[in-house]
C-alpha cells in the first residue's frame, strides 16, 4: 500500500522535469478524470456539479470542484510546482578552455555541490512565432546531455575542509567540445522540428538525469529530484481527485517560483488565487458580502516539505520539536509567522488526521537558527483565511537528489482525502464546527 503510492509518486517524478511539465502532468490527471479546462480571458459559465482547472503561465493551476448544492466555503490545498535548479541564461552556450558550455545561473537557493559530476539535461519551454501569433512548446531532452565536471582534489587539495563554489566559475556544465558545431537550441530544434530562426524565447532549465528510487533495508526510504516540493502536490493532487465534499468546494492549487519569494504573476504572492475564488463566487451570482461569508467558512492547507532530523547532525534540531521520516505529517510552527499555524489551526488538522488514523509531528526551528519559510503567509496574505503549514520529513532538502519516507505520502493522501470532505464553520469566534 506505501509503496504503491511512493512508485506512483516516482513515475510523476521521473516525467516531471520543469515547472511547466509539473503543471502539464497535472493537467493530465485533470483531464482524464472529467475536470472541465478554463481560460483567464474568457467569461467563466460554471455549474453545480461539475470540475474545472485554469492554469497561468503554464506554471501554476488552481483546480476546483463544484458540489450538487450551494456551498458554504472552499477547502483549498496549496503547494509549489518548483524546486531550486540552474536556468540557462539568454545567449546561453558559450566556447571557453576547449569546450563549450553553458552559461547558467543559479534559481532558488540549492546545494551547488549536489549538481557536480552527474548527467544532467534540459527542459522548459521555448516561444515559437506562430504566423502572426507567437506559440509555447515544452521542451524535455531525455538523455544524458550535460555535466558539471568537479576540479581534481590534485588542483584543489582544499576541498574536503571545505570549498566556496562560484556560481559563475566553477557551475558552468560542458555540453561539447568546442569544434562541436551544434549548439543547446540545434539539439532542441531537431528534437522538436523547429526551424531555429523562429525561436524568439526560452526558459530553460537543468534537472537531474538520475531518476528516483526506493532503497533501505526494509524499502522504508524514498529518493529522488524534485520531492521539495512535487512530493506534496502530488500527494495533494491523489487526495483532491478522490474526494467529495457536499458543502463546500475543494480547491487544489499548484503555485510557481516559491524557490524565489512567490512575488510573480503565477506565484503565491499574486492575485491568481483570489481572482479564482472571486470568480467562483461571481459565477452563481453572490455578492461580495457572500464571498467574505464564504471564507470565513474556509481553510487552507499549505503543505510544503519539513527538515527531518539528520541522522548525523542531530544538533541542528529544535530540542523538544524532533520530526522524523515515516512518523507521519509534519505541523509546522513559528512565532515569526514564518509559518500560518496557529493554535486553532492547528486543533483542526490534528483533528482530521486523528480522524483518519494518520500519524503526525511538529517542527519548529531552533530559536538560535533561522529558517526557510514556505508560500502560506504569502498566500493568505491575498486571501485572508485560516491556514496551517505542513510537509513531509525529508532530508537533504535543496539538494540535487533528496531523502523522504516510503510510508509519508501515503499518510498525507489519507489526511488530505478526509481534509477535502468535511467543511469548517465558523459559529462565533471561539467555535469552529466541523461538518
Amino acid at each position: 500500500m506505501f509503496k504503491d503510492t511512493s512508485k506512483e509518486l516516482l513515475s510523476f517524478l521521473d516525467n516531471t522535469h520543469s515547472t511547466f511539465h509539473a503543471v502539464e502532468n497535472i493537467k493530465q490527471y485533470l483531464l482524464k478524470n472529467n475536470f472541465i479546462e478554463l481560460q483567464e480571458n474568457k467569461k467563466w459559465n460554471l455549474e453545480n456539479g461539475k470540475n474545472y482547472f485554469v492554469t497561468k503561465n503554464n506554471s501554476s493551476i488552481i483546480s476546483f470542484k463544484i458540489p450538487d448544492n450551494d456551498y458554504i466555503g472552499f477547502q483549498i490545498v496549496a503547494s509549489h510546482s518548483d524546486s531550486p535548479t540552474f536556468k540557462i541564461k539568454e545567449n546561453g552556450q558559450v566556447k571557453l578552455s576547449g569546450y563549450n558550455k553553458l552559461n547558467v545561473e543559479k534559481y532558488g537557493g540549492m546545494i551547488l555541490s549536489s549538481w557536480i559530476d552527474r548527467p544532467l539535461s534540459i527542459a522548459g519551454r521555448i516561444v515559437v512565432k506562430n504566423s502572426n501569433s507567437i506559440k509555447t512548446i515544452l521542451v524535455d531532452i531525455d538523455r544524458d546531455l550535460i555535466i558539471i565536471p568537479n576540479l581534481a582534489i590534485h588542483m584543489n587539495p582544499n576541498i574536503n575542509s571545505g570549498y566556496n563554489y562560484n556560481p559563475q566559475v566553477d557551475m558552468l556544465p560542458i555540453i561539447s567540445t568546442d569544434d562541436c558545431s551544434k549548439d543547446y537550441l540545434d539539439i532542441i530544434c531537431n528534437e522538436y522540428n523547429i526551424n531555429k530562426s523562429d525561436v524568439l524565447g526560452t526558459d530553460l532549465y537543468l534537472y537531474n538525469r538520475v531518476k528516483g528510487t526506493i532503497f533501505g533495508a526494509d524499502e522504508e526510504f524514498i529518493a529522488s529530484a524534485r520531492l521539495d516540493d512535487l512530493q506534496c502536490a502530488f500527494a495533494s493532487l491523489k487526495a483532491f481527485l478522490a474526494c467529495d465534499n457536499k458543502n463546500s468546494i475543494a480547491v487544489h492549487c499548484v503555485f510557481d517560483n516559491e524557490e524565489v519569494g512567490s512575488n510573480t504573476k503565477q506565484g503565491a504572492d499574486s492575485t491568481f488565487l483570489f481572482d479564482t475564488l472571486i470568480r467562483i463566487n461571481n459565477s452563481f451570482s453572490k455578492s461580495y458580502e457572500d464571498y467574505i461569508v464564504s471564507i470565513s467558512n474556509s481553510f487552507m492547507v499549505s503543505a510544503d516539505n519539513a527538515h527531518a532530523v539528520h541522522p548525523n547532525h542531530s544538533e541542528k534540531t529544535d530540542i523538544s520539536n524532533k520530526p522524523f521520516i515515516n512518523k507521519g505529517i509534519v505541523i509546522k510552527h513559528n512565532a515569526n509567522q514564518r509559518y500560518t499555524t496557529d493554535a486553532v489551526s492547528c486543533a483542526l488538522f490534528k483533528n482530521i488526521c486523528n480522524e483518519c488514523n494518520v500519524p503526525y509531528q511538529s517542527f519548529a526551528n531552533r530559536s538560535d537558527m533561522p529558517g526557510g519559510s514556505t508560500l502560506g503567509n504569502i498566500a493568505t496574505a491575498q486571501v485572508s483565511i485560516n491556514s496551517v503549514d505542513i510537509g513531509l520529513p525529508q532530508l537533504a532538502m535543496h539538494s540535487a537528489y533528496e531523502t523522504a519516507g516510503v510510508k509519508d505520502t501515503k499518510y498525507l493522501v489519507d489526511a488530505l482525502t478526509k481534509f477535502y470532505s468535511v467543511s469548517f464553520q465558523q459559529q462565533d469566534n471561539n467555535i469552529v464546527e466541523i461538518i
